[in-house]
């Protein structure tokens, strides 16, 4: 069976041109979380956007960008956490950064620390105006997912270059096996309290 994919874009949405928008119209299997104002970012009304989607499609594998990297992560400390089947999380914003650059706040909270009870891979770039390298790679640690530096790549979008981005394939794969080895080890070792119900 097909996994599921769920792409979720930050500030302003992924638009035509960005490896996101290519992403959703080359898979089947991917499927936008739309948000009712993208320029407008409120966490509580996006994750509960989010959250509709991963009971929709459970098992899903979430592709964030930005604050949709933000967000996704707040789903560690969702109802719905246990129906997600891991996360690629490219280029994580700061949001006190991003409401400096777009020289407005925005309701979005704080950057979550919780680790991810799912498997997860965190993408960064070195010259990104949005998180500097060193913070995301805090964030990656806290998060307990690993974290791989592209170099400088900018915010990872449109502005630096990043239009049918092939490697975003090749992370999705990496994600994918390590969700499928999870599966894989609960068949095999499952919780002593599932043991008891089924025995």
């Amino acid at each position: 069976m097909t996994r599921p994919i769920l792409i979720v874009p930050g500030l302003n949405g992924s638009g035509p041109g960005h490896w996101q928008h290519y992403f959703l119209a080359d898979h089947d299997n991917a499927e936008l979380v739309e948000q009712a104002d993208w320029a407008n970012p409120q966490a509580g009304r996006w994750l509960h956007r989010l959250e509709q989607a991963v009971i929709a499609n459970p098992g899903a594998l979430i592709i964030g960008h930005s604050l949709g990297s933000i967000l996704a992560a707040r789903l560690a400390t969702s109802s719905v956490a246990s129906l997600v089947g891991g996360a690629l999380l490219v280029a994580p914003a700061d949001i006190e950064r991003t409401s400096t650059l777009h020289a407005r706040s925005y309701e979005f909270g704080t950057i979550p620390t919780t680790p991810l009870p799912f498997p997860a891979l965190v993408v960064a770039s070195r010259d990104d105006v949005y998180m500097q390298r060193d913070k995301a790679r805090d964030i990656a640690a806290a998060w307990r997912a690993p974290f791989l530096d592209i170099g400088n790549a900018g915010h990872i979008n449109i502005a630096s270059g990043f239009g049918r981005w092939a490697q975003a394939d090749e992370l999705v794969d990496q994600v994918s096996v390590r969700i499928d080895r999870r599966a894989t080890h609960r068949r095999l070792h499952p919780p002593p309290e599932t043991r008891l119900r089924s025995a």
